[in-house]
């Protein structure tokens, strides 16, 4: 089960990685719990309807690896998910390195991310 739920979260975090995704407020929508919050890498704390307009509005995000996942099933419809990622360069460099939590909660509309927080680390 919990690899499972790893598997099927990982997919929904690496959706929010793909430029696709952050270009489609619909998507979005499902994806975003109503509550939606975050605390971004630069510590500044955003709500659903500012990183809603931040990402509709950014210029196109450098492919994204994500590695390191790993899954804390809290109770049967609430996980924490933890990953590291970085940003990769026109030469495949990694750079902008960040230890990455997310709190995914499923309701009625399916898994949806609740909290975020992206911290800065060293590679």
């Amino acid at each position: 089960m919990t690899d499972k739920l790893l598997n099927k979260l990982r997919a929904l975090e690496e959706q929010l990685h793909r430029n696709e995704t952050r270009c489609n407020p619909q998507r979005l929508n499902e994806l975003f719990h109503p509550e939606f919050e975050e605390i971004g890498r630069s510590g500044r704390h955003y709500d659903r309807t500012a990183i809603m307009s931040e990402i509709s509005e950014e210029e196109e995000l450098p492919p994204v690896r994500a590695t390191n996942y790993s899954i804390t099933v809290i109770t049967h419809d609430v996980a924490l998910l933890t990953y590291q990622s970085a940003h990769i360069d026109s030469v495949g460099e990694p750079y902008r390195h960040t230890l990455r939590s997310s709190l995914w909660v499923q309701n009625k509309a399916g898994w949806q991310l609740r909290f975020h927080q992206g911290t800065p680390t060293n590679p």
